[in-house]
């Protein structure tokens, strides 16, 4: 059986209220958290988990069982201070996955420097966006074309490696219209479907994203 990840929210602007809006309507575990009450109050009505606190505070990081969570999204992007040690304090608390919106490329040089594992322009990257990224496990990326189709990035799996496209018949198997093949910088459209995949392989895809679910 699969077992659900977790994630929190710190930050309930308009960016975070949307990643964390979108995590609960597909079904996943989130503890939402902002300092103002009134905010929490507003989002309580659609996020189950909603918690007024400082995350910036050791003690409230321990209460909240934040090491227990899989995935923590700060969007704390016009307070750096606050967002360092948002960041800090979760590295410490074990957190698998830390992603942090920031608000320049200093404020990002300094998160990936105290322990963000990715950061996220909010002018780059919509917040639903962000949140289906978190979703489709194993995508690197994902852009949708429309309702109902998407553009992904995907890395090769163990499983894939050395097999081609004809022996894996991703097509039938999960919907997947290959593209091209990217590996370092190059990116090559002209497949040949006999090659075998290789390692730190990537595959960009245009797939029925209601169908994206069925990839474990």
């Amino acid at each position: 059986m699969k077992v659900k990840k977790t994630y929190a929210v710190f930050g309930l602007g308009r960016y975070g209220r949307a990643v964390a809006r979108e995590l609960v309507e597909n079904g996943m575990e989130v503890v939402a958290v902002d300092t103002e009450q009134k905010i929490v109050n507003d989002a309580a009505a659609y996020l189950p988990v909603c918690k007024c606190a400082d995350v910036t505070d050791p003690e409230v990081i321990s209460r909240l069982g934040i090491s227990n969570i899989d995935t923590v999204v700060v969007c704390m992007a016009s307070n750096l201070e606050a967002s360092v040690m948002a960041v800090t304090l979760c590295k410490e608390a074990g957190v698998k996955k830390i992603i942090a919106k920031c608000a320049n490329e200093m404020h990002q040089k300094i998160l990936l420097r105290v322990g963000a594992d990715k950061v996220v322009f909010p002018e780059n990257e919509s917040g639903i966006r962000l949140a289906k990224n978190l979703l489709s496990s194993g995508f690197i990326d994902m852009i949708s074309l429309s309702n109902d189709v998407s553009m992904i990035e995907i890395n090769v799996r163990d499983e894939w490696r050395g097999k081609n496209l004809i022996e894996l018949n991703l097509r039938k198997k999960y919907g997947f219209n290959i593209v091209a093949i990217k590996k370092g910088e190059k990116v090559n459209v002209n497949i040949n479907p006999e090659q075998p995949l290789e390692e730190e392989t990537t595959l960009i895809v245009i797939a029925n994203t209601a169908k994206l679910g069925k990839i474990k």
